[in-house]
């Protein structure tokens, strides 16, 4: 029985080892692609190392395009849209969980039935009331329309219903209303799942192409994704200036990872621990 389970757990390891491996791959190449020369890219075969550490791909990608100004305005547009979801997430998630009024569970029927619609379909509607607003080719239309989700309400409001309606009970008796019980109790017990959505929402706007491309259409308004959209038309043959700017493009995705990656995997082992 022991010689078996040690036999299994070598193979899990090896399996799961070989897994990260291609996982990483494509990371690991993009970052040596960043560094590489144009000789580098397309010898033959393929180098790993570069030759030589061409840090000029990164400059490159600013005189190419207005590349800081992708980047500050995707910045700018995500953590508005990340800020303003998860507050409306948040917000909801304690309502439909601990507050009774009439019509919560048709409320919370009608935010789980609309994950089953594509977005493509609320594109359309979505721009002509933009357009009636005349909110096209502003920030206002970029992040306004894109922060309800239901995905991280629900996400919210599963460890919102886990915490205990008792302990609710004894902060209105010491005296607490709805702000305070939300801000004192359910907001420090839900962290977990509050830092979980964060990285979601952040890394969902983030990569975002088709809403803003659609809303916007002055070039100071556009967004990174796009920005790296017309770098591709414009050194299409030049791959490692490519890799050098999505290189730069997925740092604010690590630093925010970063800092939510140790209540993210809490919030994964306290999802198995439920199930």
């Amino acid at each position: 029985m022991r010689r078996s389970l040690k036999h299994y757990n070598t193979f899990a390891f090896i399996f799961l080892a070989a897994g990260s491996v291609f996982m990483i791959f494509p990371f690991v190449w993009m970052v040596l692609s960043a560094f590489k020369t144009s000789v580098d890219v397309y010898s033959y075969p393929p180098k790993w190392i570069p030759s030589t550490f061409h840090y000029q791909n990164f400059t490159d990608v600013f005189n190419k395009i207005p590349f800081w100004r992708y980047y500050l305005n995707s910045i700018f547009v995500t953590v508005c849209q990340t800020a303003l979801q998860i507050f409306l997430s948040v917000t909801a998630a304690y309502a439909l969980s601990k507050l009774e009024f009439p019509g919560s569970k048709k409320v919370f029927a009608f935010i789980q039935s609309s994950m089953f619609i594509p977005v493509v379909v609320t594109m359309i509607p979505l721009f002509i009331i933009v357009s009636k607003l005349k909110l096209v080719d502003t920030y206002a239309g970029i992040i306004f329309p894109q922060i309800g989700s239901a995905f991280t309400t629900i996400l919210i409001y599963s460890f919102f219903v886990s915490i205990p309606n008792e302990l609710l009970d004894a902060a209105k008796i010491d005296g607490c209303g709805y702000y305070a019980t939300f801000a004192r109790i359910m907001l420090p017990n839900a962290n977990t799942a509050i830092s979980t959505a964060t990285l979601f929402a952040f890394l969902g706007h983030w990569r975002s192409y088709t809403w803003p491309l659609i809303v916007t259409n002055r070039t100071e308004l556009r967004t990174l994704p796009i920005g790296l959209k017309y770098l591709v038309q414009e050194s299409s043959s030049e791959y490692q200036l490519m890799m050098a700017a999505s290189l730069m493009a997925i740092v604010p995705i690590l630093i925010v990872y970063i800092f939510t990656e140790k209540q993210f995997v809490r919030s994964l082992t306290l999802t198995g621990l439920k199930s």
